[in-house]
């Protein structure tokens, strides 16, 4: 004999006694509201000491505080942030994983390298811009020029002599192309980071840098550095007499060369884990206290939303683009 079907209505009657299951939306809501759960990592593509790691350490601090989790830096240098790049991408779109990205590594590394192993629009997700930052063009105070027009004039009487250190792609772009501006050959001592960049100066390993103003701003207070101008326009509270490059060298085409920070994550984070991370970012950032404690640093803190940063650093990207190749320059 055939056993016989159950009734659909004992089925109905039996399915309607167990548990609902969640739908993905409901688990990806809970997701966000328990968010954090455990301990965040920031991966820093650079060695700990530079402006990107200042800044990481920063918030990392703050979110931990208001989070009740621990926040958790982790520098991976290498490649001109490659390594740490690619690190983010491949871990697990959940939030609990976030990249400090500089322009370096959303912008500059696609224009500038062949076959990169991560695709800056669809490997990441955006979550705010975090700073933007000044460049100083800077020399030793003991013996070094005072002025551009006196490091143009050394660099002309010794040329092919004289170098410069820099480290990501963006300050050693504007190095190639101050050194163009100015008929001048020097040559180029390529760093990982800004704490290497500025002991290559103190130490005389080099004859003037191009970088942030975070780790070399102690010792142009103190004495032993000297900044003869910076690379945008933007004021610049903390060395509020340094004069932009355009202005102090009369090279206009100079006057908007600038880095920044960003946060991003993983591809396909949960948009509300996304706007929880972006809305501490603002938050803390609305704290006239620890704006100062940036400031302090040389770092303008400046936020935004996944939207306006997306735009941001598309544009972004399609200008450097432009201006690396009819640059004609070629970076190793």
């Amino acid at each position: 004999m055939r056993p016989r079907r159950p009734s659909p209505f004992i089925v109905m009657a039996l399915l309607a006694m167990l548990p609902a299951l969640p739908s993905a939306a409901e688990e990806t809501a809970d997701a966000a509201r328990s968010f954090p759960s455990r301990p965040i990592r920031i991966i820093v593509p650079f060695p700990a000491g530079g402006p990107t790691d200042i800044l990481a350490r920063v918030v990392a601090q703050r979110m931990s505080e208001d989070w009740g989790q621990p926040v958790v830096i982790e520098n991976r240098p290498g490649a001109n942030t490659v390594v740490g790049a690619q690190q983010v991408a491949r871990a697990a779109p959940d939030g609990y994983t976030l990249l400090a990205a500089m322009d370096t590594t959303l912008v500059m590394n696609p224009a500038t390298i062949k076959n990169l192993p991560y695709d800056p629009f669809r490997d990441f997700a955006s979550v705010t811009l975090a700073a933007k930052n000044t460049s100083l063009l800077t020399v030793r105070a003991d013996g070094g020029p005072k002025t551009i027009a006196e490091l143009i004039t050394s660099a002309t009487v010794n040329s092919g002599k004289l170098n410069y250190g820099a480290g990501i792609i963006t300050t050693r772009l504007a190095g190639y192309l101050f050194n163009r501006e100015a008929g001048i050959d020097v040559q180029l001592v390529p760093y990982k980071g800004s704490a290497e960049v500025v002991h290559g100066l103190l130490t005389g390993a080099v004859d003037y840098i191009i970088d942030g103003v975070a780790s070399s701003l102690p010792l142009i207070q103190s004495g032993k550095f000297r900044a003869l101008a910076k690379l945008n326009s933007r004021p610049l509270p903390v060395l509020p007499d340094v004069q932009p490059l355009s202005i102090a060298a009369r090279m206009p085409a100079l006057d908007d060369i600038s880095s920044w920070i960003a946060i991003v994550a993983p591809a396909r984070t949960p948009r509300a884990v996304i706007d929880k991370i972006q809305q501490e970012v603002a938050k803390m950032y609305a704290d006239p206290v620890l704006y100062d404690r940036l400031q302090k640093f040389g770092i303008n803190a400046v936020s935004s939303t996944p939207e306006e940063f997306d735009a941001f650093f598309r544009k972004e990207a399609v200008r450097w683009e432009k201006a690396f190749r009819e640059s004609g320059i070629q970076l190793e």
